[in-house]
């Protein structure tokens, strides 16, 4: 199982982002992504989800392109952005139910339950998202992570976008067991965040963007 960025290269407007971002990534792997407000962190993560297209080079997942198979990379794909896309409506049990629906993935009342008690919300569970804290919203989207495939036939790949952003202490030690969990599964994990957090992972890549991309990336530690 692995993602491999080739030459990656992003533009907004007349602003080239980014350019020149190549790397692999394999199972029980993680990548932290980082550089500065305005460096294009959420647009790469866009683009390795098949979410934007590049202005240049190619995302492949197991050897495919993200983009000429959809449907098999999004069933592996857990992507956590900015916006919780939660449905104010829809309480946080029917939340979590219809992003694994979207994924393509069958997720049963009890399983959604589980993952919501795994983040801290038991008992919240029939609540509208509407009517929860910050935190609270942040925690159901994290809930998919809980429900994350862990097939090995088409491995799975974790997308999060400033995951400990709006999170209490103790929410924040609950997500590094979780994301530490997916990783001895044999997760793939891409993220940005500002903190630093430990993760038990294969091994962990930082790409900053902000650098020159001949220099960007460089391997953190291995365990």
């Amino acid at each position: 199982m692995t993602l491999q960025a080739s030459q990656l290269a992003y533009a907004r407007g007349n602003r080239k982002l980014f350019s020149g971002v190549s790397f692999e990534l394999g199972a029980g792997e993680a990548m932290r992504v980082a550089g500065r407000n305005g460096s294009g962190k959420t647009s790469l993560l866009r683009v390795l989800c098949g979410l934007a297209e590049p202005a240049d080079g190619e995302v492949r997942w197991n050897g495919l392109s993200v983009h000429g198979h959809r449907d098999a990379f999004h069933q592996a794909l857990t992507y956590i952005g900015h916006g919780q896309g939660l449905k104010d409506d829809l309480s946080a049990l029917e939340n979590v139910q219809m992003s694994a629906l979207l994924s393509g993935r069958a997720c049963t009342r009890v399983q959604a339950l589980h993952a919501l008690e795994r983040v801290g919300l038991r008992g919240r569970s029939e609540l509208p998202a509407r009517v929860l804290s910050q935190g609270q919203r942040r925690r159901v989207a994290l809930a998919r992570l809980a429900l994350a495939p862990t097939s090995s036939a088409t491995g799975s790949l974790l997308v999060l976008d400033e995951p400990f952003v709006a999170l209490d202490l103790e929410s924040v030690s609950v997500l590094t067991d979780l994301l530490n969990e997916r990783l001895a599964l044999g997760a793939a994990l891409i993220y940005t965040t500002h903190q630093t957090q430990h993760l038990n992972a294969k091994r962990v890549q930082e790409l900053v963007l902000d650098a020159p991309q001949a220099d960007a990336i460089q391997g953190l530690e291995a365990v």
